[in-house]
C-alpha cells in the first residue's frame, strides 16, 4: 500500500469512528432506558398485583441510585431510605391484593418497622447535615 493510500485509509477509519460515536452513545442511552422500562414490566404474569410489585421495585431501584458522597454513613442512610420505602410500597401491594392472613400481618409489621427506621434515618440526616 502506498503512503497516500495508507493516509486515506487511516483518515477514512477515523471519520467512521467519529461519525459512529454519537450513534453508539445514543444506542447505549436507549439501551439503558429500555432496561429501566423492562424493570417496570413484570416478567410473566400481567395481573394488577404483578404490575404494582414491578412498579414499586422499579421506583425503589431508581431512588436507590444516589449520587455517592464518599461519606459511608450518609450514603448508607440515603440508599436505605429508598430501600425501606420500597419495602413499604411492596407491603402495601400485599395488603391491597394479598389474601393470606399471616403474610398480611407480616406486611403490616414491615410497614411499621420501616416507617420507624425511615424516621430515624431522616432525623440523623437532619442532625448531620444531610
Amino acid at each position: 500500500m502506498t503512503p497516500m493510500k495508507a493516509i486515506f485509509h487511516s483518515a477514512a477509519l477515523i471519520c467512521a469512528i467519529v461519525l459512529a460515536s454519537p450513534a453508539l452513545a445514543q444506542d447505549q442511552s436507549t439501551h439503558k432506558t429500555m432496561q429501566h422500562d423492562m424493570m417496570a414490566m413484570p416478567a410473566g404474569d400481567q395481573s394488577a398485583s404483578s404490575k404494582a410489585f414491578a412498579a414499586a421495585n422499579a421506583k425503589m431501584h431508581k431512588d436507590m441510585s444516589i449520587a455517592f458522597t464518599g461519606k459511608a454513613d450518609k450514603d448508607f442512610v440515603l440508599g436505605m431510605i429508598a430501600h425501606h420505602q420500597g419495602a413499604i410500597d411492596m407491603a402495601k401491594v400485599e395488603l391491597e391484593y394479598g389474601k393470606d392472613a399471616e403474610i398480611r400481618k407480616l406486611a403490616e409489621g414491615i410497614i411499621a418497622a420501616q416507617e420507624g427506621e425511615i424516621k430515624q434515618m431522616k432525623a440523623w440526616l437532619a442532625k448531620n447535615g444531610g
